[in-house]
């Protein structure tokens, strides 16, 4: 009997086709889903970060302080807007090589148990040529 696994190709289960570079248009956008900032979220971004600031993890800490719960700043906030978090890698397909720059502007904090809605759009063009020597 034939493996059903052996049979399925996996370039034949791409969401869409690939697109490139001169197939993007500034102001076009890119949905990822919303997350709410839970307390997993939390201990994940202190555990990947190292940030261990007690305004992440300590609710006794934030309301002594006078906060009315866990505060995500902005680079917390910012992980959550990855391009692979989204349709994004799905567009890019294969030619997704290297992430090699992210730029934007983070205008906010977020408390614990807010759920943020996120969209990510092409602002700019500018190809990146980068030459790499490895010695």
């Amino acid at each position: 009997m034939t493996d059903p696994a052996a049979r399925i190709d996996p370039m034949s289960r791409q969401l869409c086709p690939t697109r490139w570079f001169d197939d993007y248009e500034i102001g076009e956008t890119f949905y990822i889903p919303s997350r709410t900032m839970t307390d997993a979220l939390f201990s994940a971004f202190q555990l990947a970060s190292g940030d261990n600031h007690p305004i992440h993890y300590d609710r006794h800490w934030c309301k002594a302080h006078g906060h009315r719960e866990l505060l995500a700043h902005g680079y917390q906030v910012v992980i959550q807007t990855c391009a692979g978090a989204g349709q994004l890698p799905h567009v890019m397909g294969d030619a997704l090589v290297a992430f090699l720059e992210q730029g934007g502007d983070v205008n906010l904090a977020d408390d614990h148990g807010r759920t943020l809605l996120m969209i990510a759009s092409a602002r700019a063009a500018r190809p990146i040529v980068e030459l790499l020597v490895e010695r």
